[in-house]
């Protein structure tokens, strides 16, 4: 009785701040309070200290805070709408870089500082689900370091950013045919370091080898139907975005040259320049299997040479068939990813064009308890080769090779995560290699704390010549809401 009316008193007061209330309709709001009994009033203090008891400790003080929140946030928020984002504090430094010539910029010490921010929305209903996602980042390590000294390439690409993720609408047409339609991801193949069959969606490779391939894909604006029958999938896809992936801007530490690339031609979206895919998944006892078939724009540009002399990059169309299978024996998993393609062109050979078989095998062993180890080789090779293809315009080879070896290791009550990665281009690593150590620890539900160091050997030849001073230590702190 006694908590109620020190309530009641204490909204008394508020509401006399809030009002002029005259001093004799005070005393009439207060004369009530004289009758209170005097066993009332003199409650005990340890009933009071029971009631408050555990107030004092943080962790009690933030859940409680939490709880309000959300109470708040879910009395304004429509309950089939749910909403959610991330914040990331992401940073980076580089330990071996020489001072630059002069004109050159400084890659030394900082190299990244950037603050991004993440949100989704969902909306749930009668069986369909809609999305749109987005993030931004600022990187202040530019500023901090000087912008001045980059180019305007370079600033643009990595400086800052605002960009829609998915945007898509999905659901059942019929109890076996569901659709999706929208700005979207679609994995294939069964690989998690290299892609072979995994050809809709680019990459994000600004910062080759600091982030895995699964935190990398880009949507793209896609419509795709599944047909469910038996233990099969079969779905179709039409692409109607032309997208490609972001690399590495002219200036960076990773795009040493000495000038920027020619203008790249993106084709429009037009109904002749939809992109088309099949895919047909088999799911069963201890094994998996799928067949895929698309006709794309290639991912690669050649270089052409326009009526006025001028030289643009271009992409031309390539059909590719593929095939992948998993198969799950004790501790092991094998997988395997064949690809074709055909219709490549060259800068070399620009008139001619030409055929591609990409295979992949891989292992992942899971008998050592919380860890997983992993082996994945692929070869790329191009039929029907002609010498004049390896040439100072693209290096390309008639067999190009990619092993990638991975350790993961969990600790902890899987609150941390130890991550070895290692990625050898070429034979003996003459192409380029990079090992990535990380750890990753969840501090709470919500926060998650990443700190590694990554180092590069540069190739002989091509796009990772001259990279091996980009030895750097990175951190990320990503809080979740």
């Amino acid at each position: 009785m006694k908590i109620k009316q020190a309530l009641l008193f204490s909204c008394v007061l508020f509401l006399f701040k809030q009002q002029s209330v005259s001093g004799q309709e005070l005393d009439d709001i207060l004369s009530n309070f004289d009758d209170i009994p005097v066993e009332q009033a003199q409650e005990p203090e340890s009933e009071i200290d029971d009631m408050m008891s555990g107030f004092d400790e943080p962790a009690a003080i933030e859940q409680v805070a939490a709880e309000l929140v959300t109470e708040g946030i879910n009395s304004i928020i429509p309950s089939w709408l749910q909403l959610a984002g991330n914040l990331k504090l992401a940073g980076s430094a580089n330990f071996a870089h020489n001072a630059p010539e002069e004109n050159e910029p400084d890659f030394r010490g900082l190299s990244m500082l950037r603050t991004r921010v993440g949100l989704s929305g969902d909306v749930r209903y009668n069986g369909w689900h809609g999305r749109v996602s987005g993030h931004g980042f600022y990187d202040a390590a530019y500023s901090i370091q000087g912008r001045e000294q980059y180019s305007g390439y370079l600033l643009d690409s990595y400086e800052q950013e605002v960009e829609i993720e998915d945007i898509f609408l999905a659901g059942s047409l019929t109890p076996s045919i569901d659709i999706k339609t929208g700005r979207q991801i679609i994995v294939w193949g069964k690989s998690d370091n290299v892609r072979v069959t995994d050809i809709l969606n680019p990459l994000d490779q600004r910062l080759p080898g600091m982030v895995d391939i699964k935190d990398l894909r880009l949507p793209v604006t896609m419509t795709r139907l599944d047909y469910y029958f038996g233990d099969w999938n079969l779905n179709g896809i039409m692409l109607h975005e032309v997208r490609f992936g972001k690399y590495p801007a002219y200036n960076s530490d990773f795009y040493p040259g000495a000038a920027p690339p020619p203008p790249e031609l993106v084709p429009d979206f037009s109904l002749d320049n939809q992109q088309y895919g099949l895919a047909l998944n088999g799911i069963f006892s201890g094994w998996d299997l799928s067949l895929y078939g698309a006709w794309v724009f290639d991912e690669r540009t050649h270089l052409v040479q326009n009526i006025d002399n001028s030289i643009v990059r271009e992409h031309g169309r390539v059909a590719m068939g593929g095939v992948t299978a998993n198969v799950a024996v004790g501790n092991w998993l094998i997988k395997a990813e064949s690809a074709g393609f055909d219709g490549l062109v060259y800068s070399a050979m620009p008139d001619e064009e030409f055929a591609r078989l990409d295979m992949m095998a891989g292992v992942e062993y899971m008998g050592f308890s919380e860890t997983l180890l992993s082996l994945e080789i692929v070869n790329r090779h191009i039929v029907n080769f002609n010498d004049r293809l390896h040439s100072e315009l693209e290096f390309v080879q008639e067999d190009s090779n990619n092993t990638v070896v991975k350790l993961v290791r969990d600790f902890a009550h899987d609150t941390i995560q130890l991550k070895i990665l290692v990625s050898i281009f070429g034979t003996h690593g003459e192409d380029g290699v990079f090992e990535r150590f990380q750890l990753d620890y969840d501090y709470n539900d919500s926060i998650t704390l990443t700190g590694g160091v990554i180092f590069y050997q540069d190739a002989d030849q091509g796009p990772l010549a001259d990279i091996d001073d980009n030895d750097r230590v990175f951190f990320e702190i990503k809080y979740e809401f």
